[in-house]
């Protein structure tokens, strides 16, 4: 009689004493000074103290995000930590436009196996990335599917938490006829286009040693972490300088901007006055990117889009000027087609003059 096999979790792939005691390194990497975080990891789930006596009507603003197939290239050449920055920084980005402050944040890694240095870095980088945005890693989930992801794989998700007084969300619906549109630097890709980067890679392997600008080749530019906005413009919010904000991601400033922008108007932006990047310059011409696609693909140097009253864009313009590069791109305009409300892109985005490369 044959002897029968044995089947435990360590054989398929999973030694739970491993994964037990990256969770205790992971609860050391996690700890903060919040005084708001009630408990830390270990628990069911997470607790964090809501209760805000200056803000009268406390609303929460919510957002999940994921760094898209960057990720990919990270695992790849080693940018770990780099990569949670990107993450946690669009989040934040995404829930700053509602006029929100950021609080906490989970995360979900998934990952083919058990690699407790890789664990620890993005843990690592997530909560560094949380205290540069002044918020809070609070706790999430780690999962390992060798049945479902490759060994030495993983994709990564986190869901924010921010707040704002109700009076003071911004959205889009105070802005004028007539306001100005800001643009303000972003530092390269952010976490979009990169599908379209990665096939033009494998097309011309050798572009990654390509130096672009300030040093650093092509690789390195297209893994700077995503430009985190909050900082430079927190001290704004909760007045009357901002009328609305768009983070520029994916379908670039025609597909992000065209989300605030109020019903019979339309924003007119001057394309000349876009300051181009040289990484962007570089990508259009080594793949032969029509203008247009270059614009709905990438931020083209725009990472951020501020709408203020006409009196106000000096001063907005100053302010963020400490912080990141901000000028003046475009003017709120009166729509020329009825009834187009917002997310309509192609009929509240008006584009004029061409690109300057």
């Amino acid at each position: 009689m044959s002897e029968q096999k044995e089947f435990t979790y360590k054989n398929a792939g999973i030694n739970i004493n491993d994964t037990d005691a990256i969770k205790q390194s992971m609860g050391e990497l996690i700890k903060t000074d919040d005084s708001r975080v009630l408990n830390g990891l270990g628990p069911f789930a997470s607790l964090y103290d809501i209760h805000f006596p200056e803000i009268k009507e406390p609303v929460l603003v919510l957002k999940a995000e994921e760094p898209g197939s960057k990720q990919k290239l990270a695992a790849e050449y080693g940018y770990t930590e780099s990569v949670c920055h990107d993450m946690i920084n669009h989040l934040v980005n995404d829930t700053v436009v509602m006029g929100a402050t950021p609080l906490a944040v989970l995360d979900v890694i998934v990952t083919g196996s058990v690699d407790g240095d890789t664990l620890k870095l993005l843990v690592k980088g997530m909560t560094d990335a949380c205290r540069e945005n002044e918020c809070a890693l609070v706790g999430g989930e780690t999962s390992i599917q060798p049945q479902v992801l490759d060994a030495n794989t993983y994709v990564l998700t986190s869901s924010m938490a921010g707040i704002v007084e109700k009076s003071r969300i911004i959205d889009g619906s105070k802005i004028q006829i007539g306001d100005a549109v800001l643009a303000v630097a972003s530092n390269g890709l952010h976490t979009n286009g990169y599908t379209l980067v990665r096939m033009l890679m494998d097309s011309y392997p050798e572009i990654k040693e390509t130096v672009i600008s300030d040093g650093e080749n092509f690789l390195q530019q297209i893994m700077r972490p995503h430009t985190p906005y909050y900082k430079a413009i927190k001290a704004l919010l909760g007045t009357d300088l901002i009328h609305g904000m768009a983070h520029i991601t994916g379908g670039g400033i025609e597909g992000n901007l065209c989300r605030i922008i109020p019903e019979g108007m339309k924003a007119e932006i001057d394309l000349s006055k876009i300051r181009l990047l040289p990484l962007f310059k570089f990508i259009r011409e080594k793949g032969n990117v029509a203008d247009a696609e270059m614009l709905k693909t990438f931020n083209c140097g725009v990472g951020f889009n501020i709408v203020v009253p006409q009196e106000a864009k000096q001063a907005v313009m100053d302010h963020v000027g400490k912080f990141y590069d901000c000028y003046e791109i475009g003017t709120i305009v009166e729509s020329d087609v009825p009834g187009i409300k917002p997310s309509q892109t192609a009929k509240n985005i008006r584009f004029v003059n061409q690109l300057v490369w």
